[in-house]
C-alpha cells in the first residue's frame, strides 16, 4: 500500500525542548501505526524536506514553540498559509513558514495538522527534555495517534 499520511517531528534534537517533535517522532516510529503511514525524523532538514510536503497528500507536524503557554502546553493548528505557522525559532535552518510558501508558490500543499508543543526557553546545549515538556509526552502521543487514526480510517456516515 501507498503510503498516504506523513508523520514529521521537526526541531533540534541537541537543543532540548526544542526538539520535542524530534523526540516524539521517534516514540512514535517504535509504535505499531496503520499501514500507509510513514514517520519521519525531520529533524532541521529545511528545504531538503520539501519532498515529503509533494509527496504525501496529508501530513501531521510535530513542532516546539516559544508561545509564552504553560511549557507542556499542546495545540493543534490546522496552517494553510504561511502567516498561520507560529514564529520560527532560531535553531532551525529554515522556519515551516518559509517552506510553506514555497509550498504555496509550487501548488503543492497538503492537508497538514501541526502539534504544536509550548517550551519555555532553548537550551543552548543538551538532549535532555524538560520535566513539564517530558510529562506532556504522553499526551502528545496520545493525540498524534488519535488524529492518525481519525485520517486513515474516517469514520463512515450511518444510514438508516
Amino acid at each position: 500500500m501507498e503510503a498516504r499520511l506523513l508523520i514529521m517531528g521537526v526541531g533540534n534534537y541537541l537543543m532540548g525542548d526544542e526538539g520535542v517533535g524530534v523526540h516524539a517522532a521517534q516514540l512514535l516510529s517504535r509504535l505499531s501505526l496503520p499501514p500507509g503511514v510513514d514517520v519521519v525524523d525531520g529533524g532541521t532538514g529545511g528545504f531538503h524536506l520539501l519532498e515529503y510536503f509533494e509527496k504525501y497528500p496529508r501530513v501531521i507536524l510535530i513542532d516546539a514553540t516559544l508561545d509564552g503557554n504553560k511549557a507542556g502546553s499542546i495545540r493543534l493548528i490546522r496552517p494553510r498559509f504561511a502567516a498561520d505557522f507560529p514564529k520560527s525559532m532560531s535553531t532551525h535552518d529554515i522556519g515551516l513558514k518559509d517552506m510553506m510558501s514555497s509550498l504555496q508558490l509550487l501548488g503543492k500543499i497538503p492537508d497538514i495538522h501541526l502539534f504544536v508543543v509550548s517550551i519555555e526557553f532553548i537550551q543552548q546545549q543538551g538532549v535532555e527534555l524538560t520535566d513539564e515538556v517530558e510529562a506532556a509526552m504522553p499526551e502528545l502521543l496520545q493525540q498524534v495517534t488519535a488524529l492518525t487514526d481519525k485520517l486513515v480510517f474516517p469514520s463512515e456516515p450511518v444510514t438508516n
